[in-house]
Order: C-alpha cells, then structure tokens, then sequence
C-alpha cells in the first residue's frame, strides 16, 4: 500500500483590487443549520496531456455535496457562472442563502456580480491571500487531486471530463463518507434529514 499525497502549491504576492471585493460573511464558521443556507466555491487546475482545464465547483455546506460544476480549458466568468446555474438548477435559491469564495477576478467581476444579485444571494469573500477562509472547498479539491487527478494521465477532455464525472456525482456525493456527516454521504446525509423533519 503506497499513500497518495496532495503537492503544495506556492501562491504570488501579487497585490489583489479592492474592486467588487465583499465582505467574509462565514469567517470560517462552515457550519449549516439547513440546506441552502451557506454555498463555498472556487477553482481549480487539471493537467490534461499538453493543457490546462479548469474546474469551478459549487458545495453546500449543509452536507458538503457539490450541487455544480463545470470544466473548461479557459478560467472565466462564464466558467463560475455555469457551475452557479447548475447549482440554482438544481436546488433553488432561498432568501438569505450567502454564497462565499476567494478574491479572484472572476468572483469579483461586474458580470457574475450582477448574476448573483439578480438571483438575491449574498456575497461573502475570504480575506486576502487566505486560503484558510474557504478551507472547505480547498480540502475537496485536495481529495479530488489525491484521489483521483494525481493517479490518472488524462489524454483528453472527454476522458478528465467523464472522470470527474464520475468521482464528482457517482463517488463524491453518493459513496463518500464525511466526518462531517457523522460518517455519511452528503445524498445520504440529506436523505436521513429530510427523512428525521
């Protein structure tokens, strides 16, 4: 048996505009009473044979289940934007839900600012250069690396596609189990409190 260990990954200090920069409304308390209470999301890299792919993901931390996704081979509003629809596609939006990410330009961009309050969600943000703020979303994707991305050689998009596919909505959300859950899945977790009101 041979472990698999995430890499570290070495941010710039590049300084970050206070342009569309919201308030951190969460300040780490990942903690939900209900679903679509507290949504986190993010991006991150996929190596696939000579390019890079982007995965955006929307997680409600109620269960930790990842409600939207969407891959793509450049890293725009768009890309967010889409991962967001799937979420609100799929669960709806309820008054006071906050949806929390990092400070990058496409979280900050006038577009999918305005997406977000057309559709009455609350913005939250974590503070500069603090990846402890989205600590949640930044674990998933470290599993998701470990598990699945650092023991393949994707050669194409369909393949990194069908794959994260499949850990996403057949592993993740379905199979795995999470502390957080008292060691169930988020479907399950949800299921047995739908089931317990």
């Amino acid at each position: 048996i041979v472990a698999r260990n995430g890499k570290a990954f070495n941010y710039g200090g590049h300084a970050l505009t206070m342009h569309n920069v919201a308030d951190n409304l969460l300040w780490r308390d990942f903690s939900a009473e209900r679903p679509n209470q507290k949504w986190v999301t993010d991006i991150t890299y996929v190596w696939v044979r000579h390019q890079w792919l982007y995965l955006a993901t929307v997680m409600d931390l109620y269960s930790r289940r990842i409600i939207g996704w969407s891959l793509d081979t450049s890293m725009t509003e768009p890309l967010i934007t889409q991962a967001m629809q799937m979420a609100i596609d799929a669960r709806g939006v309820v008054p006071g839900l906050i949806v929390h990410s990092d400070r990058g330009t496409q979280y900050r961009s006038n577009s999918y600012v305005s997406f977000l309050e057309r559709h009455g969600i609350a913005r939250s943000m974590s503070r500069k250069e603090n990846c402890w703020d989205n600590a949640v979303m930044e674990s998933f994707y470290a599993r998701l690396k470990v598990e699945l991305i650092y023991a393949r050689c994707y050669q194409s998009i369909d393949e990194a596609r069908s794959g994260i596919f499949g850990y996403i909505e057949i592993f993740y959300n379905r199979k795995r189990r999470h502390s957080a859950n008292d060691g169930l899945c988020p479907v399950d977790f949800e299921e047995k409190a739908a089931i317990a009101a």
